[in-house]
């Protein structure tokens, strides 16, 4: 048994460190599965969290050997390791690939919300003033146009209605809305 033990911490072990090495060395493999499943929830049965089982399990079973426990408690310590090595390559795993989401700002996602105008938009599209609004869990300002007859003042509730360009967006008063008092 302990010959098993030493056989899964050395293959397991053996595999991690490669890993490890050609991940850092840029030789990963990656696939559109690896992207799609950023969030998607923990990957358990990856190569590398089954790896890591493989590897913990040996060690755990070694350990538990080496305290001279009975052999039903080494299978359990060993499975028990086992688990919480996937586990925790798991949750690391998906801890690394979060880091990797575009949190690039798309001026596309202020679209139908509500602002408020922190520079005068002249009316009738006489000019650019500003708003800001929540866009993407964070504060941003954009300029704004209007297609108001009457200058948009500051403070006033507004909603994007249109995106003129890369930093520029179409807003009406809020209150011109229908169905808005």
């Amino acid at each position: 048994m302990t010959t098993f033990f030493l056989t899964c911490a050395l293959v397991g072990g053996v595999l991690l460190l490669a890993q490890l090495v050609f991940g850092s060395l840029g030789a990963e493999h990656h696939t559109a599965t690896h992207e799609s499943s950023i969030g998607d929830g923990l990957q358990l049965f990856s190569v590398r969290a089954l790896t890591a089982a493989v590897a913990f399990f040996g060690i755990g079973g070694l350990g538990a050997r080496s305290l001279g426990a009975a052999t039903l408690l080494t299978c359990i310590t060993a499975v028990l390791l086992g688990a919480m090595g996937m586990f925790g390559v798991a949750v690391s795993m998906r801890a690394m690939l979060g880091l990797q989401r575009d949190a690039t700002l798309d001026i596309r996602n202020a679209m139908g919300k509500v602002g408020t105008v922190y520079v005068p938009v002249p009316g009738a599209l006489g000019g650019v003033g500003k708003v800001t609004l929540a866009v993407q869990g964070r504060t941003v300002e954009y300029q704004a146009v209007t297609l108001e007859g009457s200058v948009l003042p500051t403070g006033a509730p507004v909603i994007v209605v249109g995106i003129r360009d890369d930093d520029t967006l179409e807003v009406l008063l809020l209150s011109s809305i229908d169905g808005v008092p």
